[in-house]
């Protein structure tokens, strides 16, 4: 390990949320390696990601592209490859925009575990990019690059820029098999299961928790919970929050960003969580079976392989009736869901669980490849976590 030099490349760190979760824990079993990003705001992530090695790209230098870098998405893919890996013999990336893009020196070995492709660009275009959703100018801009990022998103996915691909679900495993006609190993994410031990007692509130991001539905559990006159508490913030507020009616409220303490507390209170929307994996609802709190969640994507029927409802087709016909069969009691149930399904999405497949899977492409496997870590070196 002390003669492997290691970079680990990241979309962009100016936050928190559940892809940094993950990068802090690949960056765990390789503690000695270089941090590579587009652009970082050191205030906004934790300790363990300002590292002194700690590398950006040019987009970092041009004035506004730190706050607003959305607005740089034709340029990434020059930004990411022209990060400069010369003399790194393992690359590890994390993408779900442009990091698995980046250019390894020869010889080196890059794995990349995939969040999801270019979301803005394949399946969830018109998400961002349809009428309503961005102004007309934006529209065409988008129009304009869309065939030409898709294309370089396809190029730096061939097997001569990426060694191995990990998608974070089975539904991101499909989406890569479509758009890039790769295979791949399936790794869950996992929950900071930890924060999770307070006894659950429900009371009359629903709860979402999630970025307003159009993609994520809020706009459909609002409606729902417009006509049926029940209470539902909104966590978060996002592009999308003027519009929102705009649809909400009398029984919802927003909360802003709250800490993950404060949520615990909400999502220990609340009668059922709601998650609307499809979801490359969403780690929200694995947080709120943690909390004992049963979810309410659309049936397809991620949240297909998180929750059971034991710990959620599911509700087919995406539209508004849908959901309502799934939240009144709570609110009846035709379905009722345990707070034991919640919790044993939460428990197997552990970051020990997560590493060992994450590394597990890194080291047989790496001996497949004809790799020196002691210059990778030890499972056995991954202790168990204690849960609940």
């Amino acid at each position: 390990m002390d003669s492997m030099r290691v970079a680990i490349v990241h979309d962009w760190l100016n936050g928190m949320r559940g892809g940094e979760a993950v990068l802090e824990a690949i960056l765990e079993l390789f503690p000695n390696a270089e941090l590579f990003t587009l652009v970082a705001e050191p205030g906004k992530i934790s300790r363990a990601l300002r590292k002194p090695k700690l590398h950006t790209s040019f987009l970092q230098k041009i004035p506004g592209a730190v706050s607003r870098y959305r607005h740089f998405l034709p340029l990434m893919p020059q930004a990411i490859e022209k990060l400069d890996l010369a003399g790194f013999d393992l690359i590890l990336s994390s993408s779900h925009c442009v990091a698995k893009g980046v250019r390894k020196a020869p010889g080196a070995f890059h794995v990349s575990y995939i969040h999801a492709p270019m979301r803005y660009i394949w399946d969830r275009y018109a998400d961002y990019f349809g009428p309503g959703r961005a102004s007309w100018p934006v529209r065409i801009a988008a129009r304009l690059v869309r065939g030409q990022l898709q294309a370089w998103d396809r190029e730096t996915s061939r097997v001569d820029r990426v060694d191995h691909l990990i998608c974070n679900s089975h539904f991101i495993s499909a989406r890569v098999k479509e758009f890039w006609g790769r295979e791949s190993d399936v790794v869950h994410p996992f929950a900071d299961l930890s924060r999770f031990s307070r006894p659950h007692t429900a009371g009359r509130n629903y709860i979402m928790v999630g970025a307003f991001a159009p993609y994520k539905r809020v706009d459909l559990a609002i409606e729902a919970f417009n006509r049926l006159k029940l209470p539902l508490l909104i966590v978060g913030s996002g592009q999308d929050e003027a519009r929102l507020r705009s649809l909400a009616g009398p029984t919802i409220e927003f909360l802003g960003s709250l800490s993950n303490e404060a949520v615990t507390d909400l999502l220990s209170k609340a009668r059922a969580f709601v998650f609307p929307g499809l979801e490359d994996f969403g780690i929200t609802p694995v947080e709120a079976m943690a909390a004992g709190c049963p979810v309410i969640a659309y049936g397809e994507g991620g949240a297909a392989e998180t929750v059971t029927e034991k710990s959620g409802i599911f509700f087919t087709p995406q539209t508004v009736e849908a959901l309502m016909d799934a939240i009144t069969r709570l609110e009846s009691g035709a379905v009722v869901l345990e707070e034991s149930e919640c919790r044993a399904r939460a428990a197997h999405f552990t970051k020990a669980r997560f590493q060992k497949e994450f590394l597990g899977s890194l080291r047989s492409s790496w001996v497949a490849a004809g790799r020196d496997e002691k210059k990778l870590p030890q499972l056995d070196s991954i202790q168990a976590e204690a849960i609940f």
